[in-house]
């Protein structure tokens, strides 16, 4: 079964950087759509980018659009998230997750990583 793994999250200042990887050590993504969603407590989880498998088509939601950027490394078997302007509000902890569609939606993702904790904060 496929398995991911996400790394990277932590704590930064409002205005900061960090890049979020996703990876799969014993199957290929290559033939999946990834996406990255994330969840805050007491919310629901929400679509936050995702990427096609091939890498050519990328969609983000409205509230990181122009601040976070989604991309795939087919030879590190690795997809990540830089996400740029950091705000608080994007706060959360951060989940990859594979499947056949490139769709914001949680329910079209079969596999899920354990997910990596993002603060943003002074």
């Amino acid at each position: 079964q496929l398995q991911l793994v996400e790394s990277g999250g932590g704590l930064v200042q409002p205005g900061g950087s960090l890049r979020l990887s996703c990876a799969a050590s014993e199957f290929t993504l290559d033939y999946y759509a990834i996406g990255w969603f994330r969840q805050a407590p007491g919310k629901e989880r929400e679509g936050v980018s995702c990427i096609d498998s091939s890498g050519g088509s990328a969609n983000y939601a409205d509230s990181v659009k122009g601040r976070f950027t989604i991309s795939r490394d087919s030879a590190k078997n690795t997809v990540y998230l830089q996400m740029n302007s950091l705000k608080p509000e994007d706060t959360a902890v951060y989940y990859c997750a594979a499947g056949l569609l490139e769709l914001l939606s949680p329910t079209s993702y079969d596999y899920w990583g354990q997910g990596t904790q993002v603060t943003v904060s002074s």
